[in-house]
C-alpha cells in the first residue's frame, strides 16, 4: 500500500498505529491519540510521542519515544509521519 493509498483508505480496514495515524491524517488528533493508547507495542508508542510533539508537550514526547526505543524526532511533522506510515507498511 502507498501513502496515498492509505490516505484514501477507510478507518474500517486499519487497526493498532496504523489507524491512529490515519485519523491524525484526517485532522483528529483526539481520535488518534484516543487509538494510539491503546496499542501497547513499540509502534503504538512512537505513534503516541509523534502526537504529543505535534500537540506541542516536549516532555510527555521524549517519554513515550524513550519507551518506543526511538531518538526524539525534532524535524519536520509530516516528514515524521511518513516516515512511520512508510515503516509500518512495511510490516504489515
Amino acid at each position: 500500500m502507498t501513502l496515498a493509498e492509505f490516505e484514501a483508505a477507510e478507518a474500517r480496514t486499519l487497526s493498532g498505529a496504523l489507524l491512529a495515524l490515519w485519523w491524525d491524517a484526517k485532522g483528529e488528533w483526539a481520535k488518534a491519540h484516543e487509538v494510539a493508547q491503546d496499542v501497547e507495542t513499540a509502534d503504538g508508542a512512537w505513534v503516541h510521542a509523534y502526537l504529543h510533539r505535534k500537540e506541542g508537550d516536549a516532555g510527555n514526547a521524549a517519554y513515550w519515544y524513550r519507551r518506543a526505543g526511538r531518538a526524539a524526532a525534532k524535524g519536520d511533522l509530516r516528514a515524521e509521519w511518513e516516515a512511520m506510515v512508510g515503516e509500518m507498511l512495511r510490516k504489515a
